[in-house]
């Protein structure tokens, strides 16, 4: 396929990588139409261990892993997609090479898929921050960059989408400040007065990307915020997850973003009227895991917010057959979306879409099935053919 390319250039770009949206050419198929669509997160943990290494293996159509995880895009046909833990290159070469030798090849049975339309842009992640922000004593590896990563772009995101992407009104929030949140969780006995100063909120990144679905746009407010994990009594990761999910509750509420400031310098939150949904893992359980205060609940507690729900049976079975900690959970196993270790935290849910009030739930689920489905052989179990994360998805109408 040939795309011709658009760029973003705005205060970022100085400071990284340039963020890049591909359109498609004039005979790409486009996406459905009216105001109904399929929207979906999947943490697809096509993530390497070496920056290049992503682009050699995507570069031929060999790889099992990326052609599981394909499929199961496939099966799911999403409308729009965000992609977790899919390593940033620049330039957009894995995006393309994903789309190309797996999306655009049909897979056991399962018809090809063309997304016209993609955004990728730098993340925090591997980005060394030049402090020693896990005090080990010594300065450099992931756990000192500003996300942790062992090279800048490892953990990166992608959206997907068979709609237009208004590329000129993306907002990015990758050098938000922690301490410019009002009211942060900041664990200032841990880190210094100068590694607060420089110290920024998303681990990844905070993207509010605007895709146009007929003659609507729908704003795709995507992230990933760090496991509430790792660390130690100080809690930093806890709080920064509580914060990462806090700054997209503020960023949606009237009157709770004023302080926010996008990479560009444009203040505030979204406009009262937008249509948005919040897609990605999020790294926290309403009820179960290591969460800072309920930080999830600050999304669905919200008013402004209808949370589909999304189930899978197959959840239901893993936790029966797993026991371990999920025999102590007392969420209910059919909303979980991710396969963790039986003996802590056990199987969560972490994934999530969730809608402003402007959308109506036709349906919603889980790619996760019973053992007994013979799709089962894309899920499985330890270790994974795909990936620790089950796709979520929301058929859902646009009012």
């Amino acid at each position: 396929m040939n795309f011709a390319r658009a760029v973003i250039i705005g205060a970022a770009a100085l400071l990284a990588a340039t963020p890049l949206a591909t359109a498609a050419s004039a005979n790409a198929a486009p996406g459905p139409t009216g105001q109904d669509l399929r929207v979906a997160t999947y943490n697809l943990s096509l993530n390497r261990n070496a920056a290049g290494d992503l682009v050699r293996e995507l570069s031929t159509p060999d790889n099992a892993q990326a052609k599981a995880v394909a499929e199961v895009i496939q099966r799911a046909n999403p409308d729009v997609v965000l992609l977790n833990e899919f390593d940033y290159v620049e330039g957009g070469t894995a995006v393309d090479l994903f789309r190309d030798n797996y999306l655009e090849v049909g897979h056991n049975g399962a018809e090809a898929v063309d997304y016209p339309y993609a955004y990728t842009a730098p993340v925090n992640t591997g980005v060394p921050s030049g402090f020693d922000l896990n005090n080990d004593g010594t300065i450099g590896g992931g756990d000192d960059a500003y996300g942790f990563g062992l090279f800048p772009g490892q953990y990166g995101m992608v959206v997907l989408s068979k709609y237009p992407i208004q590329t000129d009104a993306v907002r990015t929030f990758q050098h938000f400040l922690w301490k410019d949140m009002p009211g942060n969780v900041l664990p200032t006995d841990w880190y210094s007065p100068e590694e607060q100063d420089n110290f920024r909120l998303s681990s990844k990144s905070h993207w509010d990307v605007p895709v146009t679905v007929g003659k609507r746009t729908v704003r795709v407010l995507a992230a990933h915020p760090t496991p509430p994990t790792f660390d130690g009594p100080e809690d930093r990761n806890g709080r920064r997850n509580h914060d990462e999910i806090r700054f997209w509750a503020d960023y949606i509420t009237p009157g709770k973003g004023g302080y926010i400031y996008d990479d560009n310098g444009g203040r505030g939150g979204l406009n009262p009227s937008s249509n948005f949904v919040i897609l990605g893992d999020y790294n926290a359980d309403p009820h179960d895991g290591d969460s800072y205060e309920a930080a999830i609940n600050q999304l669905l507690d919200s008013k402004r917010i209808v949370d589909p729900q999304a189930t899978s049976e197959g959840a239901v079975e893993a936790a029966q057959l797993q026991a371990g900690a999920n025999l102590t959970h007392t969420g209910d196993p059919r909303y979980d979306t991710a396969d963790f270790a039986d003996g802590a935290p056990g199987n969560l849910r972490v994934d999530y879409t969730l809608l402003s009030r402007s959308f109506t739930v036709r349906d919603a689920g889980v790619f996760w099935p019973v053992q007994a489905d013979p799709l089962f052989r894309l899920t499985g179990v330890f270790p994974f053919p795909t990936s620790d994360h089950r796709l979520v998805w929301a058929d859902v109408t646009l009012r």
